[in-house]
């Protein structure tokens, strides 16, 4: 299945009436299947889906580590992942009982954004990032996303390794995003701890829940945090900036990782 499907519109530009062939960011109801049984479906974009599964279940606490999984695969008609993975049955229980929607693009539900569930993710990584490599990523970013260049309706995200090493997601739901990008770097065995992730985004309280979750050092943003975003970070110790544009940013949280 495609990400994308082209349709003809009717576009003014002035006083002129064209019809015309426009490109649209397709959008689907996803299933996630855990060892043969039903977990839930999200809205999202037909790209990724493995990794959007298996890093959301992560971020969830619902699979601990990827070591865990056993099987991932997504059924030909591109609309349900089924994984085979040890599963946290007190996380299966509490996202039952206590999911919640998130503020976050799209119908989300998190049943991890409650600091108190993060009790043992608190990032201790001992690394440090240089403030002009950020900013030269930050830069290159948007042209790095292949769905957002043909459509302009997706949100992105971008995992950090080094110069040669990038993971992106792009969904239609700014959360997806992350879990995405993140997904694909755990499937392909990489140190959380050493990277930076970036977003198109707010940093909301969820999205910095996520990164919490997942372990990475550092969330930046060309947009604001919340209030509640920059608590959760101070708290868990993620470096947390936002604004991040042209040669500045502000840092909000975790300042000893940035160097200059």
């Amino acid at each position: 299945m495609q990400p994308i499907y082209t349709t003809q519109i009717t576009k003014f530009k002035g006083d002129e009436q064209i019809l015309k062939d426009d490109i649209l960011v397709r959008e689907i109801k996803l299933e996630i299947q855990i060892n043969d049984k039903r977990f839930g479906a999200m809205m999202a974009t037909p790209v990724d889906q493995e990794a959007l599964a298996v890093g959301y279940l992560i971020s969830e606490n619902i699979i601990a580590s990827p070591k865990d999984i056993s099987e991932v695969r997504l059924e030909d008609d591109g609309l349900m992942v089924k994984i085979a993975a040890k599963v946290n049955e007190k996380s299966m229980e509490r996202f039952d009982e206590e999911a919640i929607i998130i503020s976050g693009c799209g119908r989300g539900q998190t049943a991890n954004i409650d600091p108190e569930a993060m009790a043992a993710r608190v990032v201790k990584a001992d690394v440090k990032f240089k403030k002009d490599e950020i900013l030269k990523q930050m830069g290159q970013f948007y042209t790095q996303c292949e769905l957002y260049e043909m459509t302009g309706c997706v949100h992105t995200a971008k995992l950090y390794v080094d110069e040669n090493t990038f993971f992106i997601g792009e969904d239609i739901a700014q959360h997806n995003t992350i879990d995405k990008a993140v997904g694909k770097a755990c499937l392909a065995g990489v140190d959380l701890g050493k990277t930076f992730l970036m977003v198109s985004g707010r940093l909301s309280s969820e999205m910095v829940a996520k990164a919490v979750m997942h372990g990475v050092s550092a969330l930046i943003s060309r947009t604001a945090p919340t209030s509640l975003g920059v608590l959760i970070a101070r708290k868990f110790n993620l470096t947390l900036c936002g604004f991040a544009r042209g040669e500045n940013m502000n840092v909000y949280s975790g300042l000893e990782r940035i160097i200059r």
